[in-house]
């Protein structure tokens, strides 16, 4: 048995609550607002919104831009570049609208232009990124070969279930449902649910036929 099991049940009991106590006020003390002096580190971060303690990696902080009323949860990776200090060609290199929900673990990694609209919300350990590794040369190792940037877009209203991945040069369409795992590339209209690797339109509402099914063989 472990010895803090044996531990008298009274001592046992208030050990347990100063713990839980010590959690909830570390929450409420790491979480970082747009009057922290964190906060103030970024392009710009509105009033109401919060990144949740605790934080993942998160740097180059004055090239993200952060709405009002959004919510960055914990161990969400949040980055502008490749390393902290590093000269960025465009500002902002991350831009998060009004309203969103960033869901833990989640990384968020822009190099060029990563533009995510209001109302956007993503599930656990979601991968949004606008640069990869090119592969000219069949030769040289694929992380050696140079990267190639691709400005990536989300929509608003949209929704990215949980393990999604968005690759370098997507746009999204607004109120876009990226189905779970899905691995998403290249341009998705507006209204629709996507899902599989790669990411296929499998849903789609249209004014005159409401929520249809989609053939996912040939893409109509």
């Amino acid at each position: 048995m472990h010895w803090a099991r044996s531990l008298p049940r009274p001592v046992r009991r208030a050990a347990g609550s100063a713990l839980h106590w010590a959690r909830e006020a570390a929450a409420e003390l790491g979480a970082v607002g747009p009057d922290d002096p964190w906060g103030r580190r970024f392009g710009r971060f509105g009033a109401g919104s919060l990144l949740v303690f605790p934080q993942g990696t998160v740097y180059n902080e004055r090239f993200i831009h952060v709405g009002a009323q959004t919510m960055v949860g914990p161990y969400v990776c949040l980055t502008a570049g490749m390393a902290p200090g590093q000269a960025m060609l465009s500002d902002p290199v991350v831009r998060i609208g009004d309203r969103c929900v960033i869901g833990r673990g989640s990384h968020i990694v822009g190099h060029w232009s990563i533009d995510i609209g209001d109302d956007v919300q993503t599930g656990p350990y979601v991968y949004i990124t606008d640069q990869n590794h090119s592969y000219t040369d069949p030769d040289q190792p694929v992380g050696t070969q140079w990267p190639v940037d691709a400005a990536v877009r989300i929509g608003a209203g949209s929704w990215l279930g949980a393990h999604a991945v968005v690759l370098p040069g997507a746009s999204l369409g607004r109120n876009v449902v990226v189905a779970a795992g899905a691995v998403v590339r290249g341009e998705v209209p507006d209204h629709c649910v996507v899902a599989g690797v790669p990411a296929r339109v499998v849903r789609r509402w249209t004014p005159d036929e409401g929520w249809v099914g989609v053939d996912r063989h040939d893409g109509r």
